[in-house]
């Protein structure tokens, strides 16, 4: 009995199996720490990539401090992190022998590394829920980027195809060529992409650059109808200059017309109506030559101002001459026959009365000032027509009557406008 109590084997056996215990609990603790790390470890992963996702989609208060917010939950990781690393430190579990002590110790730290990778897991787990709503909005917005960056790589390929057809043409679209050109590097920066540029920027620059390609496309494939459609106004401005220049001899013919019949007043406005003739007849040719050369040069908004000169002149030029002839024709009118124009200035107020009558038992000062001021001025100028004597100012006398015709014309828009 004594040999057996003082042979040490039986006390020896209980103490490795009570090391073994403890060694076999810090392994356990340290392997519920390596899987806890790798957990967090993966979460981490997906949490970068959520965050990457919201910093390129906006720059807003909210993501900011969303992104604030990762800083510091990563800090605290790293720090649990470290912490696991220092635990595992401790002591070599798998080592032959250990003592007592370090396997103890290596146990409590690894269990406490255990229990606090568990809360940052928990804390990210939080995170990435309270997150969401801001990555479903990137994750949206990314969903956008792909077609609108194709949109506009499609746009760019069309102009370049319209300018290569232009250019077949014979036509060089320098202009066109040039914007189409300053969009490289736009193009360079959509090929980037959003992990460098953001999802907002990048949807913003694909939008720009199909709009403006978009724009340099239409513009080439109307080049050919533009360039075409200048020569056809080159031709016919052309042609309105000389039937300008031969109505213009006979504008002195009918001034000397106008002379012999009638009082200076009825028409010494027009006396500068030949030389004016003449002036916008040269200067008409001037430009349209501006025209030319500016359509041999392709510079089409050049081209098109000068025309859009010539048309003006020409236009102003018309008007002076057909003055002239309406002058002379509506003098001759009034001196065979001045009733006439009196019964419509007289006809046109009446009608006007009545209209300012209807359903009114007294008119409306609005309407009664102006009409019979006209009424008076027709009065006026049939009795200045009477007193004149042999030569009659008749243009003064007509410009008379279309006052009053038209002081008529308004006061009947006036009434209504009031009745609508």
């Amino acid at each position: 009995m004594s040999g057996s109590f003082g042979s040490g084997g039986g006390r020896g056996s209980w103490w490795r199996r009570g090391n073994d215990a403890q060694r076999d609990e810090a392994v356990a603790a340290r392997d519920a720490a390596q899987l806890a790390f790798y957990d967090l470890e993966a979460a981490q992963r997906e949490a970068e990539l959520a965050v990457e996702t919201v910093r390129a989609a906006e720059d807003s208060a909210m993501v900011r401090q969303a992104l604030a917010d990762y800083r510091g939950l990563t800090e605290r990781i790293n720090q649990v992190t470290l912490g696991y690393f220092a635990a595992l430190d401790v002591a070599d579990l798998e080592a032959a022998e250990l003592a007592p002590g370090a396997v103890a110790e290596a146990r409590q730290r690894l269990a406490h590394a255990h229990q606090q990778l568990n809360a940052r897991q928990a804390e990210l787990s939080a995170y990435l829920a309270r997150l969401q709503p801001l990555v479903q909005h990137a994750e949206d917005q990314l969903a956008r980027v792909a077609p609108a960056v194709e949109q506009a790589k499609r746009e760019l390929l069309g102009a370049t195809t319209a300018l290569d057809a232009v250019r077949a043409a014979g036509l060089t679209a320098t202009e066109s060529a040039a914007r189409l050109a300053a969009l490289a590097p736009e193009l360079t920066k959509l090929n980037e992409g959003v992990t460098r540029h953001g999802i907002k920027d990048t949807l913003r620059r694909a939008a720009e650059v199909r709009r403006q390609a978009a724009q340099i496309r239409a513009e080439a494939e109307q080049l050919p109808e533009q360039a075409a459609g200048i020569d056809r106004r080159l031709a016919s401005l052309r042609t309105r200059i000389d039937a300008l220049r031969t109505r213009s001899a006979v504008v002195e013919p009918t001034l000397s017309e106008l002379r012999r019949g009638f009082a200076s007043a009825c028409w010494q406005d027009l006396q500068r109506v030949p030389l004016q003739l003449d002036e916008a007849v040269r200067s008409a040719e001037a430009r349209l030559a501006e025209a030319a050369r500016a359509r041999d040069e392709q510079r089409w908004a050049d081209a098109t101002a000068a025309l859009g000169t010539v048309r003006a002149l020409l236009d102003t030029a018309d008007g002076s001459a057909q003055a002239v002839a309406d002058r002379l024709r509506r003098l001759t009118a009034v001196a065979s026959e001045p009733t006439a124009e009196v019964e419509r200035a007289r006809f046109a107020l009446r009608d006007a009365q009545r209209l300012a009558m209807a359903g009114r038992s007294t008119p409306d000062p609005r309407h009664a000032g102006p009409l019979d001021a006209a009424v008076l001025r027709v009065d006026r100028a049939v009795a200045a027509l009477s007193a004149a004597g042999r030569h009659p100012d008749y243009w003064l006398f007509l410009t008379e009557l279309d006052g009053a015709r038209q002081a008529a014309a308004e006061v009947v828009a006036l009434i209504r406008a009031d009745a609508r």
